[in-house]
C-alpha cells in the first residue's frame, strides 16, 4: 500500500495539475453530489407523505428538510456559475461539507427518539463523499472526515450518556459506530489516493504525450529539411517511404522486391540547362591553406554560389573538389532555364573578380553551359547525392574544361534559347578539347554587359592585401575576405535535435491577471513563475497568450504549440465522457476500436492485490461490528471463521510474489506458489471471478446475523400484557439476537456497497450488476422478509409513548432503504467516473507508447539520413547537444587511403535510344553496380571504408577517416597505415562484385582502380546541400592513378606500393608515366591475387 501514497511530483508541476484536477475533474462530481442530496431530500418528503405521516406533525423535521432544500439549491446555483466561481471551488466545497454535517445533526434530533445508531449511514455518506466527490486536498479531506466522525460520536455520547439505563448498552454501540466511521475514512482515503494517483499519472502522460508530439513534429521537420537538403521534394517522398519500410522490416534490411533489381529513383527531364564551373588556380591556393582555412574558404565560396543559384532558380547538383555544377529546369520545368544558367555563370565570374580585386589572389572562374535533356535522380544505397546523367551533361562538362577563365562558354543549343538576351562571340578553336573537336559544332563565349562598367569604375586591386601588408599569405587574405560573405553553416537547422521541446517557445499563460510560464522540457515539468496559492486563487478560465516577448517569426509556431497544449488538456476533461468522441462510445464508454477494447480488457492489473486487501478491511469491520452488537452466537462466529480463512487464502494468492524467498527455501513442489500473484494480475477472467466472489462474500457476511433470528414475525413487545419492567430487562428477542443489531446489519450492508467501489478497475457493467443485485437483496430483506424486526425495534423504543410512530429517518427499515438508494446512485456515479478514467489512462498510455515508438522511428530515420550524408563519426557533430553552430567541421588526417574505382566501359555502353528509354535502362544497370558496391560497406571487415561519392561511373572511397586527429602521428608508420590492406581487399571485392554482375547481365565490364595514401583534409561544406568531402594532393593523385590506369589493374604510387609491400602485398613496377598536373611519376600495379609473400626487394627496386 505504500506505493499508493508515494510522494507527489515536483512543486513546479503541482500548480497546473491541481488547477486542472479540481476544476476539470472533481467539479462535475461536486455538482452531481449536490443533485443527489437535493433528490434525497425530495425523496424524504415523498416517502414521508406516502407512508401516511403528517408532515406538519413533525415541524422540526419539515423545517430541517425545507431549509436544507433551500440551502443546497443555493449552493448548486453558486457552483453552476463556473466561470465566476471556479476560483472559489474549494471554499465552496468546504461550505457543502459543513452544510451536510449540519443536516446530519439536524436529522439526529428530529423525528423521534435519539438512538446511538441514528444517522450513522448518513454520516458515513458524508465521510465517503468528502473524499470521493469534493475537490479537497488529502489533508483537508482527512480532517473533514475525522471531524465528521468525532462530531457524531461526541454529540451522541454527551446526549445519551446521562440518560437512564433503560436504553441498551451505549459503549458497544459507540464502539461499533467508531469502527464504521474508521472503515469509511479508510475506504475514502484509499479511493482518493488511488484516483489521485491515476489522475496524476494520466496528467503526466498527457503532458508527456504533448512533449512527444512536439518532439515528433520537430523530428519530422528536421527530416524534411534533411531530405530536402539532399533530394528534391518529389524524390524525397518516394525514398522516405522506402526508408520507413526498411526501418519497419528491420534496420538495414532492404524490402523485398518483385524483381531482382534494386529500386531505381531516376526520371528523364527535357528542356534543362546544365552549368559546370571550375575555380582556376584554386589547387595551388588550397595547398597553402590550413584545414580550417580550406573548409571555411570552400564553404564561403560555394555558399555564395548557392545563393546565386537560388536567385536564378538553379539547383546545385554536386561539388567535385573545386568544381561546382548545377541545373536549371529541375524539378519543375522553366521556360527561361538557359537564361538562368547564363546569368548565374556571369554572376559567379563577377563574384570571383571582386574577390580577386579585393585580395590580389590570382584565381578565376571558368564556366560552361549546355542545354538539352537529362536523366536525374539517385543511384546506389548509401551516400545519396542527387545527380544528372546524359550525353548533354557530358557535353556541358567538356564546355567548362575547354572554356576561358572569367568567361561563360555556351553551346549553340543554349544560344538558341537565349533569344538574343546576351551578345556572344565565337570561341577560339584552339580552346576546344578533343571531345568538342570531334563534335565539330561551334561554341560561343557570352559577353558580360557589366564587365565594361566594372573596368571603367576600376577596382582597388589588392586593396585588402595592401592594408594587411605584404607578409600575409594569399590563403589567409582569401579567408578574411570570404568571412564577410557570411554563408550559412551546414545543418544549422539541426541544432539540439535531441531536445526540441526544451528549446521551444514557452507558453505564456495568464491566471486571473498573474502570468505563469509553462515551459516544455524532457522531464515533462511545468515551471511556473508564480506561487501555487496565488495562481490557484486567481485562476481564470480565460486563457490568453502573452506575445509581448515573442519574436515575430515565432508567432505561428507559438500558436500551434499552445493550441495543441490546451487541446490536450481539454481532452482530459471528465465532462467529455458524455459527448461524442472518436475514441469512446459516450453511452457504454467502450472503445470504438474493437482491438483496443480487447487489449484494454486483457491488460494486466498489478493493483488488484490492493483492492483485495482493502476489501478484507471491510470484512474485518463487519466482523467487529457484529461481535460488538450481538450476543456472539457460536454459529455466527464459525461462519465468520470460515470466511476469514477464505480471505486469507485470497490474500495469500494475491501477495504470493512477496513470499518468493521463503517459498524457494522450502520444498521444490511449492516453488510454483509465487507465480499465482502474476496469474491473478494478468488473467482478466480470474480477476473478475475473484473480485466478484470477494464482493459477494462481503454481502453475505453483512446480513449473516439475520439468519439467526426467528423465522416467524412474533414480536413480544407488541403484546398488551407485557409489563414495563419486562421492557427494561431485555432488548433481545427470546432465543435470538439483540434488536439493536438490526440497524447495524443495515450499516454493514452499506459497507458492502462501499466494497464494490473499492475495485476501481472493475468494469462498470459488472459493478452495476452487483450493485443492483445487492440493492434488490437488501431492500427485499429489510422491507419485506425481515421488516418485522424493524417494527419490533420501533415498538420497543416507543413502548408507552403517546406517539408510537417515529419519523422517516427514525424507522430503521425506511432509513435503511433510503440509505441504500442514496449509496447506490452515488457509487454508480463514481463507478462511471472511475471507468472513464481507467479507460482514459489506458488510452493515453497507449498513445504515448505509440508516439514514443513513432518518435524513435523518426529519430532513427533522421540518424539514418544524416549518416547517409555524413560518416558515422562525423554525424554526432551535427546532431544532439554537442552541436556547435559557430564552428565548421574540419579535420586533418596524416594517413588516409583514397580509392577511385571506375567502369570506363560504361561510357561506351551508355546510349540514348527509344529501346533503352533514352538511357534509363543503362542507368538501371549502373544503379545495380553501385548498389552492389554499397552492399559491401555493410560487411564488418569493411566497416572502416567510407564511401565519399560517385562521379558518373566512378566510385570514390577512403579508409583511415575514423581515426582521431593526431592519433596517426603518435603511432609508427606501419601501424598507422594498416588500413591500406582493408582498402586493397575492398578494391578486390569490388572487382568480384562486378564479375557477378557481368555474369548476370552478359557484359564484360572491367574495373580500373587507382590508390594513393597520405595526408588529407576532411570537412562539411554547403548550407543548402551539405556535403562531406576530402581534399588534398593525396586525393588528386589517387584520381590520376585511376584515370591513367589500366583496365583490370590497381595502380598505386611508389610510396603506396612500399607501404603495401610492408603489409605483405606484392606490387610490380609499371614504370614512369606522365600525370596531368604532377609531371612524371613512377607507378606500380598491385598483384590482386592477395599473395602476401616475398621481401619488398623482390618486386620493388
Amino acid at each position: 500500500m505504500a506505493r499508493l501514497f508515494s510522494p507527489g511530483p515536483p512543486p513546479s508541476e503541482d500548480l497546473f495539475y491541481e488547477t486542472y484536477y479540481s476544476l476539470s475533474q472533481q467539479y462535475p462530481l461536486l455538482l452531481l453530489l449536490l443533485v443527489i442530496v437535493l433528490c434525497a431530500l425530495l425523496a424524504l418528503l415523498v416517502v414521508a407523505s406516502a407512508s401516511g405521516r403528517e408532515l406538519t406533525s413533525d415541524p422540526g423535521f419539515l423545517t430541517t428538510v425545507l431549509c436544507a432544500l433551500g440551502g443546497f439549491s443555493l449552493l448548486l446555483g453558486l457552483a453552476s456559475r463556473e466561470q465566476r466561481l471556479q476560483r472559489w471551488t474549494r471554499p465552496l466545497s468546504g461550505l457543502v461539507w459543513a452544510a451536510l454535517l449540519a443536516l446530519g445533526h439536524g436529522f439526529l434530533f428530529t423525528g423521534g427518539v435519539v438512538s446511538a445508531w441514528d444517522q450513522v449511514s448518513f454520516f458515513l455518506f458524508v465521510i465517503f463523499t468528502t473524499y470521493a466527490m469534493l475537490p479537497l486536498g488529502m489533508r483537508d479531506a482527512t480532517a473533514a472526515g475525522l471531524v465528521s466522525s468525532l462530531s457524531h460520536l461526541l454529540v451522541l455520547g454527551l446526549y445519551l450518556g446521562p440518560q437512564l439505563d433503560s436504553r441498551p448498552a451505549l459503549l458497544p454501540q459507540l464502539a461499533a459506530n467508531t469502527v464504521l466511521f474508521l472503515c469509511g475514512n479508510v475506504a475514502g482515503v484509499y479511493h482518493k489516493a488511488l484516483m489521485e494517483r491515476a489522475l496524476r499519472a494520466t496528467f503526466r502522460e498527457a503532458l508527456s504525450s504533448l512533449h512527444s508530439r512536439r518532439r515528433l513534429d520537430t523530428e519530422k521537420k528536421h527530416q524534411e529539411h534533411l531530405l530536402l537538403s539532399i533530394l528534391p521534394a518529389y524524390l524525397a517522398r518516394e525514398m522516405k517511404a522506402e526508408i520507413m519500410a526498411r526501418l519497419q522490416a528491420g534496420q538495414g534490411s532492404r524490402p523485398e522486391n518483385t524483381n531482382n533489381f534494386h529500386s531505381l529513383y531516376v526520371k528523364r527531364h527535357q528542356g534543362v540547362s546544365v552549368l559546370y564551373a571550375d575555380i582556376v588556380g584554386f589547387t595551388r591556393l588550397a595547398s597553402e591553406c590550413s584545414p580550417k582555412e580550406l573548409v571555411l574558404m570552400l564553404n564561403e565560396l560555394f555558399g555564395k554560389f548557392d545563393q546565386i543559384a537560388k536567385e536564378h532558380e538553379c539547383m546545385r547538383i554536386k561539388i567535385l573538389g573545386d568544381c561546382y555544377y548545377c541545373v536549371s529546369g529541375l524539378p519543375l520545368s522553366l521556360p527561361d532555364h538557359a537564361i538562368n544558367c547564363v546569368r548565374m555563370g556571369l554572376d559567379m565570374c563577377r563574384a570571383i573578380r571582386k574577390l580577386r580585386a579585393a585580395t590580389g589572389v590570382d584565381i578565376n572562374m571558368r564556366v560552361g553551359v549546355h542545354s538539352g535533356s537529362v536523366l536525374c535522380g539517385v543511384i546506389g544505397l548509401q551516400k545519396w547525392q542527387y545527380d544528372v546523367w546524359s550525353h548533354d551533361v557530358t557535353l556541358a562538362n567538356h564546355m567548362e574544361a575547354s572554356g576561358v577563365p572569367g568567361r561563360v562558354h555556351i553551346t549553340g543549343a543554349t544560344l538558341a534559347l537565349l533569344a538574343g538576351a546576351y551578345a556572344v562571340e565565337d570561341a577560339a578553336m584552339e580552346h576546344r578539347d578533343p571531345y568538342l573537336r570531334e563534335l565539330g559544332e561551334p561554341t560561343y563565349l557570352v559577353i558580360d554587359p557589366r564587365a565594361e562598367e566594372e573596368d571603367e569604375k576600376g577596382t582597388a586591386g589588392g586593396l585588402l592585401s595592401s592594408l594587411e601588408g605584404p607578409k600575409m599569405r594569399p590563403s589567409l587574405l582569401m579567408t578574411r575576405y570570404l568571412e564577410s560573405w557570411g554563408a550559412a553553416k551546414p545543418f544549422a537547422h539541426l541544432s539540439h535535435i535531441e531536445s526540441p521541446v526544451s528549446t521551444s517557445t514557452p507558453l505564456q499563460v495568464e491566471f486571473g491577471g498573474e502570468r505563469a510560464v509553462i515551459r516544455g522540457s524532457r522531464n515533462s515539468r511545468i515551471k511556473c513563475s508564480r506561487s501555487k496559492e496565488k495562481a490557484l486563487a486567481s485562476f481564470s478560465p480565460q486563457w490568453s497568450l502573452d506575445r509581448s516577448r515573442t519574436p515575430r517569426g515565432l508567432d505561428d509556431e507559438l500558436d500551434t504549440g499552445d493550441a495543441k497544449f490546451f487541446q490536450v488538456i481539454e481532452q482530459l476533461n471528465s465532462q467529455k465522457q458524455w459527448k461524442q468522441s472518436k475514441d469512446f462510445n459516450p453511452l457504454t464508454l467502450y472503445f470504438r476500436e474493437k482491438e483496443m477494447e480487447k487489449e484494454y480488457r486483457l491488460s494486466a492489473l498489478p493493483a488488484f492485490k490492493y483492492y483485495a486487501a482493502c476489501t478484507f478491511l471491510v470484512f474485518l469491520s463487519n466482523f467487529t461490528i457484529q461481535m460488538l452488537v450481538t450476543n456472539r452466537p457460536p454459529a455466527l462466529a464459525i461462519t465468520y471463521s470460515i470466511t476469514f480463512l477464505l480471505f486469507l487464502l485470497l490474500l495469500f494468492v494475491c501477495f504470493s510474489e512477496h513470499l518468493t524467498r521463503c517459498v524457494l527455501k522450502g520444498p521444490k513442489m511449492l516453488h510454483w506458489l509465487p507465480a499465482l500473484s502474476g496469474l491473478v494480475a494478468t488473467r482478466p477472467g480470474l480477476r473478475v471471478a475473484l473480485g466478484t466472489a470477494t464482493i459477494l462474500l462481503i454481502f453475505a457476511m453483512a446480513i449473516a446475523s439475520l439468519f439467526f433470528t426467528p423465522a416467524t414475525s412474533n414480536c413480544p413487545f407488541r403484546a398488551p400484557n407485557v409489563s414495563s419492567v419486562a421492557f427494561n430487562l431485555s432488548w433481545e428477542l427470546p432465543g435470538s439476537l439483540p434488536l439493536i443489531s438490526i440497524p447495524y446489519s443495515m450499516h454493514c450492508c452499506i459497507l458492502g456497497f462501499l466494497s464494490c467501489s473499492l475495485f476501481l478497475h472493475m468494469s462498470f457493467e459488472l459493478k452495476l450488476l452487483l450493485l443492483l443485485l445487492w440493492l434488490a437483496a437488501s431492500c427485499s430483506l429489510f422491507l419485506h422478509s425481515h421488516a418485522w424486526l424493524s417494527d419490533c425495534l420501533v415498538a420497543r423504543l416507543y413502548q408507552g409513548s403517546l406517539d408510537s410512530r417515529p419519523g422517516v429517518l427514525k424507522e430503521p427499515k425506511l432509513m435503511g432503504a433510503i440509505s441504500f438508494f442514496i449509496f447506490f446512485f452515488t457509487l454508480l456515479v463514481l463507478a462511471r467516473q472511475n471507468e472513464y478514467y481507467c479507460r482514459l489512462d489506458f488510452l493515453w498510455k497507449k498513445k504515448l507508447r505509440q508516439e514514443r515508438e513513432e518518435t524513435e522511428t523518426m529519430e532513427n530515420l533522421t540518424r539514418l539520413l544524416l549518416e547517409n550524408v555524413l560518416p558515422a563519426h562525423v554525424a554526432p557533430q551535427f546532431i544532439g547537444q554537442n552541436r556547435r553552430n559557430e564552428d565548421l567541421y574540419h579535420q586533418s588526417y596524416e594517413c588516409v587511403c583514397v580509392l577511385f574505382a571506375s567502369v570506363p566501359d560504361f561510357k561506351e555502353f551508355y546510349s540514348e535510344s527509344n529501346i533503352n528509354h533514352e538511357g534509363l535502362e543503362c542507368l538501371r544497370l549502373l544503379n545495380e553496380i553501385i548498389a552492389d558496391f554499397d552492399e559491401l560497406l555493410s560487411k564488418p571487415k569493411f566497416s572502416g571504408v567510407e564511401k565519399i561519392k560517385t562521379i558518373g561511373s566512378t566510385y570514390m572511397a577512403a579508409t583511415g577517416l575514423n581515426a582521431t586527429s593526431g592519433q596517426d602521428a603518435q603511432q609508427d608508420a606501419e601501424r598507422s597505415c594498416s588500413h591500406l590492406g582493408t582498402m586493397v581487399e575492398f578494391a578486390v571485392a569490388l572487382g568480384s562484385k562486378l564479375d557477378v554482375i557481368n555474369k548476370h547481365s552478359f557484359n564484360n565490364f572491367r574495373l580500373r582502380v587507382g590508390l594513393n595514401h597520405g595526408p588529407v583534409v576532411a570537412g562539411v561544406i554547403g548550407a543548402q546541400k551539405p556535403q562531406y568531402d576530402i581534399w588534398g594532393n593525396t586525393v588528386n593523385v589517387a584520381s590520376r592513378m585511376e584515370s591513367t590506369g589500366v583496365l583490370g589493374k590497381i595502380q598505386v604510387t611508389e610510396e603506396t606500393a612500399w607501404a603495401l609491400q610492408a603489409l605483405g602485398y606484392t606490387c610490380y613496377r609499371r614504370g614512369v608515366i606522365k600525370v596531368k598536373g604532377k609531371g612524371q611519376l613512377c607507378t606500380y600495379f598491385l598483384n590482386t591475387d592477395l599473395t602476401r609473400a616475398g621481401p619488398p626487394s623482390a618486386t620493388l627496386g
